[in-house]
């Protein structure tokens, strides 16, 4: 049994790990409110650009040349996975539900017989992968200095991806991350940027087509705006994890503190009881002394 001295310690310790769960609540809940306006306010650029993405691939009705970033390489032996993830911890199981998908997709793809190969966005992620699939990993882009992700970040990440896709490194990329919804809702999502998977273009798309006249040509526009939009994908899935992150953290410190205030109670109880039996014994040793005398 713990002596008083024991328990006034624990008790002090939990004490000060809650006033640290408390502040790093405060301080998630503070960026969550940035990084959920920037994740917000990508997604509709991001959805025009899929939809005048598929408004020009239907435009163009398959005809020859096409840009392989739409059409793909005509094969599929060979996978690249982008799997973006968290710089830091104390997160819940935000990147851990991130890896669970990307794990799935993976096994499924050694299965089929396909080859694989793993870019990973962020520590945390590349911490739990290389555990099983350290072989895989081409590359691990460390994001740790940037305070605030940018554009310029995605785009840097986007060239890369492009940069391998033209030297054949691989036939299908895919994007992983997981997209805010709530605080204590992040959905893990993979995405197919390479070739482009934009939404397919129902009837109200080939009318809607029609109202547009593209200058210069269609395929001018797609040439430049395929690669343009590997970056942009990347760069929403890197402000949709931000979010993610923010929403977890918050989630994850919000029940830490309340199990430490838990177990402060169940640990004061039992040093009061302690202290009460302490006292209780000492008397009854008093009076058992003076009745002796």
């Amino acid at each position: 049994m713990p002596s008083l001295k024991d328990l006034r310690n624990r008790i002090a310790s939990v004490k000060a790990t809650q006033k640290i769960t408390k502040a790093m609540q405060m301080v998630a809940a503070a960026k969550l409110r940035r990084a959920q306006s920037a994740a917000e306010a990508a997604r509709p650029y991001a959805e025009r650009m899929d939809d005048v993405l598929a408004n020009l691939a239907t435009a163009l009705g398959g005809q020859d040349g096409a840009s392989p970033l739409m059409v793909g390489t005509g094969r599929d032996d060979v996978h690249l996975l982008v799997i973006c993830s968290s710089e830091r911890g104390l997160c819940g199981g935000f990147n851990t539900s991130i890896v669970r998908l990307a794990k799935t997709r993976i096994r499924e793809l050694q299965t089929a017989g396909k080859k694989v190969k793993i870019l990973c966005v962020g520590k945390k992620g590349h911490d739990q992968l290389k555990r099983e699939f350290a072989t895989m990993i081409i590359d691990v882009v460390d994001l740790r200095e940037i305070k605030r992700v940018g554009f310029e970040n995605a785009q840097a990440i986007g060239t890369q991806v492009l940069d391998l896709f033209e030297n054949g490194e691989f036939d299908v990329c895919t994007l992983f991350y997981a997209r805010f919804q709530s605080i204590i809702s992040q959905i893990p999502t993979d995405l197919q940027i390479v070739p482009a998977s934009p939404p397919e273009a129902g009837g109200d798309a080939s009318d809607s087509n029609s109202a547009y006249e593209y200058e210069p040509d269609e395929s001018e526009i797609l040439a430049d705006l395929l690669p343009r939009n590997v970056s942009v994908q990347i760069f929403r899935a890197l402000l949709e994890n931000a979010a993610s992150e923010q929403g977890a953290r918050m989630s994850a410190m919000d029940n830490a503190t309340r199990n430490a205030g838990e177990m402060i109670d169940g640990l004061t109880l039992q040093y009061n009881r302690s202290r009460q039996a302490q006292i209780t014994k000492e008397l009854i040793e008093i009076i058992s002394g003076a009745e002796a005398l």
